[in-house]
């Protein structure tokens, strides 16, 4: 048997990263097995369901490198399919036809509410009867009436529930358009999925849809229902708890294999490790070890791991994210980020970040904040001038002719590395901490250094 999973969004928002982790889960235990992982696309909400919304999934996906085998199926396209299932549990008298108004429906399901009383709506149609003229009946299922249902999960464990407690739900509606119970079971049969790996929000809907599958005499998929995730205060996850979505992670600079990565671990491991690459997740990747419990988000674990990433990113890569942010660099800013890329990517968080400390390679002018201004006292800015000076005569600049002639001005005056350091980098980096100042020195080049100390000077006065 080929080992068939699915995952099957509904494109009335952005892909939430729960959801995302469900797909990753997916994805894995079939690339795990050689099988297919395929996707399909619940667009039956057509009012929510726009082009634009289904691409935003479909990029979110595409941006976690989470490929589908397999053309998409668009849910919406197979309800002819749909309803022929249901008028086919019709004449297998499995499901029927029924008549009964849904604002009788509801006044029944009131009147059980205000005695507190559960409400299950028995149809006096089941059994048959005469049709009311003019009146377009939806399609309900018959529920067993007695014994249980028994499903062994295979994260939950057995579950089970009595059969007592399932209702003829409807199948299909009066307008002759599918509901998600039936459309989804149709679906998963039509495509082969052999296991139902989604959310545990879902595991009550198992009981209802196997109804359609034993109906139908189709033989059941594995089902696996994970749990959900949670904010680090135990709360489901919401936007107080920061951003939900796929795309937003990525504006924030996080890498698509760092949140791979921390979703994966989070309701899942395999022993003690933490950094586990695609290729690693593939061969490892269970269902035995998935926790019951739900996962708690940590942001920090994630920007650690984010950290972790880019510092094993080539600096040509990073080069590339960085100019989605900043627009595209000519060759000679190329060739220092290539150099000094080394030093920064191992003290950035997030790609935003490591732009941002990148930006004295990169841009012409430096727009001097207020707070590196006020930190330059007289004294400071005589010593400034002086290695204005100094570095005017420095002829091979590299950094340890540029460490040398420093080291020799500096031993002459009684000042420390230090002092240089911090005066040298509010002119050329803006900054209150960067790499080593020979080496930026280095990589910045002599002409554009000299020039951002003089107008650092100019502008402090």
């Amino acid at each position: 048997m080929t080992i068939t999973t699915r995952f099957a969004p509904s494109p009335t928002g952005a892909l939430h990263i729960g959801s995302a982790r469900t797909a990753l889960f997916n994805y894995l235990f079939a690339r795990r097995h050689n099988g297919k992982y395929l996707l399909r696309v619940e667009d039956t909400d057509v009012a929510r369901s726009t082009d634009a919304a289904k691409q935003i999934i479909l990029d979110s996906l595409e941006w976690l490198g989470l490929k589908n085998d397999d053309e998409i199926v668009y849910q919406l396209a197979r309800s002819n399919r749909h309803a022929e299932v249901a008028h086919e549990l019709v004449k297998k008298g499995k499901a029927y036809y029924c008549y009964t108004p849904q604002e009788e429906i509801n006044k029944l399901r009131e009147e059980a509410q205000s005695k507190g009383e559960s409400f299950l709506f028995r149809s006096p149609w089941r059994d048959g009867g005469t049709p009311p003229e003019g009146q377009k009946p939806v399609v309900r299922i018959k529920a067993p009436r007695d014994g249980a249902t028994e499903v062994n999960d295979l994260v939950q464990g057995k579950v089970v529930v009595q059969n007592a407690i399932l209702d003829d739900m409807v199948i299909l509606r009066s307008d002759g358009t599918p509901t998600y119970m039936l459309a989804v079971v149709v679906d998963d049969h039509d495509m082969n999925v052999s296991h139902v790996i989604r959310g545990d929000d879902h595991l009550n809907n198992t009981f209802r849809q196997i109804m359609i599958y034993d109906a139908m005499e189709w033989k059941r998929p594995e089902f696996a229902h994970i749990p959900l995730i949670h904010g680090s205060d135990g709360a489901k996850l919401s936007k107080r708890h920061g951003a939900l979505s796929v795309l937003e992670y990525r504006e924030m600079g996080i890498l698509p294999e760092s949140l791979l990565n921390y979703l994966l671990r989070l309701g899942w491991s395999h022993g003690n490790e933490e950094i586990i690459p695609i290729e690693k997740a593939i061969e490892w990747f269970n269902l035995e070890h998935v926790n019951k419990g739900a996962a708690k988000f940590d942001m920090a674990k994630l920007l650690n791991l984010n950290a972790h990433y880019i510092k094993e990113s080539s600096n040509e890569r990073l080069i590339s994210l960085i100019e989605n942010l900043a627009g595209k660099f000519s060759d000679s800013v190329k060739d220092k980020l290539i150099k000094g890329l080394d030093s920064l990517k191992i003290r950035a968080k997030t790609i935003n970040e490591l732009q941002d400390q990148a930006k004295f390679y990169y841009l012409e002018t430096l727009d001097y904040s207020d707070e590196i201004k006020s930190k330059m006292t007289d004294e400071k800015k005589d010593l400034l001038k002086n290695i204005m000076q100094i570095l005017e005569n420095v002829e091979n600049w590299q950094q340890d002719s540029i460490k040398s002639v420093v080291e020799d001005f500096l031993n002459s005056k009684q000042l420390k590395l230090g002092q240089f350091g911090e005066v040298v980098r509010y002119a050329v980096t803006n900054s209150t901490s960067s790499p080593s100042m020979f080496e930026v020195l280095e990589i910045v080049g002599k002409e554009m250094s000299q020039a951002r100390i003089k107008s650092f000077l100019e502008q402090i006065g």
